[in-house]
């Protein structure tokens, strides 16, 4: 196995094992983090219902009037303010973190504390 299959694997690999103790309800929903070289993504989802309550991202509009890349951390600290807003918005204050299988460092550590200074709990 070529070394980009086996980070793929070991990727979902980690997203499974994080998934099986991470899990969201209509009162706490899970928080979903997922990032690629350019952008970043975040979703407040719901799974009993199998609902997206929520979401931000580095290709939404309100995001690139403020200039900002999904690549950067900055970029990250932006669609994680934008999803805080969003969350509370439709009346959820409370969420539980999913990081995907990422490392809780760089981009995935900047939305997350964005959320949190957004009003987010978790």
């Amino acid at each position: 196995m070529d070394r980009q299959k086996e980070k793929a694997a070991g990727l979902r690999r980690r997203q499974r094992r994080v998934r099986g103790k991470v899990s969201g309800t209509a009162a706490v929903p899970r928080l979903r983090v997922t990032r690629s070289n350019g952008n970043i993504y975040a979703q407040v989802i719901d799974d009993v219902a199998r609902r997206t309550l929520a979401a931000a991202s580095s290709l939404d509009a309100e995001f690139k009037k403020q200039d900002g890349n999904g690549a950067t951390v900055d970029g990250a600290r932006v669609v994680g303010g934008l999803i805080g807003r969003r969350a509370l918005d439709a009346k959820i204050e409370s969420v539980v973190f999913d990081r995907g299988g990422y490392l809780f460092h760089g981009r995935v550590k900047a939305l997350a504390d964005a959320a949190r200074e957004a009003g987010l709990r978790f």
